[in-house]
């Protein structure tokens, strides 16, 4: 009943799809390039003790709060299109005035720990150990400290060209996502 390679691995890969971090690059850069400075280790760090501490409490939270997890998970999957939209279009729909650090809100939350995130870490919970699922997390925290840490290389190689590619087709697969999210969660909102 300890850790588990092969339920370390599932989780992980899990993990690694839905926080998608290689396709959030393009979102990265630009955020970047509008605050100077992103702080990789505080991201990280801030999007590891959210997803952990929702992995102990979030099902409490939710019922605390009056939200059932199809619901949360259906806010989520608006969270997931808006940002999808952004990517696919070119468009800005989350603005912040003037911000002067990204590192928190938009990147720990909700472009790394989000709705989708924290709606998976619950149904993982359902599954798996939970020390699998913490190794899960903290290998999925350590590929995202990396690519923030190197964005700018990653921009520099793939130039701006790359990266309009990339987040337009990631785009696509984040608004996939979302959609997949919606149709599983949506008919749980009327039974």
């Amino acid at each position: 009943m300890g850790f588990d390679w092969k339920e370390f691995f599932t989780v992980g890969m899990v993990l690694f799809a839905v926080i998608d971090i290689f396709g959030s690059i393009p979102i990265i850069v630009d955020l970047r390039n509008k605050v100077g400075h992103i702080q990789s280790e505080k991201a990280s760090i801030v999007a590891a003790v959210i997803m952990i501490s929702f992995l102990f409490v979030g099902d409490e939270i939710l019922k605390l709060i009056g939200i059932d997890v199809n619901s949360f998970a259906v806010a989520g999957s608006f969270v997931l299109f808006f940002l999808a939209l952004e990517m696919i279009l070119g468009i800005t729909l989350y603005k912040d005035d003037a911000p002067n650090t990204a590192s928190i809100v938009p990147i720990a939350f909700p472009l790394i720990a989000g709705a989708g995130t924290m709606t998976t870490l619950l149904s993982l919970r359902s599954e798996y150990q939970t020390i699998n699922i913490i190794f899960g997390i903290l290998a999925n925290i350590l590929i995202v400290y990396l690519v923030l840490k190197s964005s700018s290389r990653i921009e520099k190689t793939l130039g701006k060209n790359g990266l309009g590619v990339i987040r337009k087709v990631f785009g696509v697969v984040l608004l996939a996502i979302a959609v997949k999210l919606f149709a599983a969660n949506v008919k749980g909102l009327f039974v």
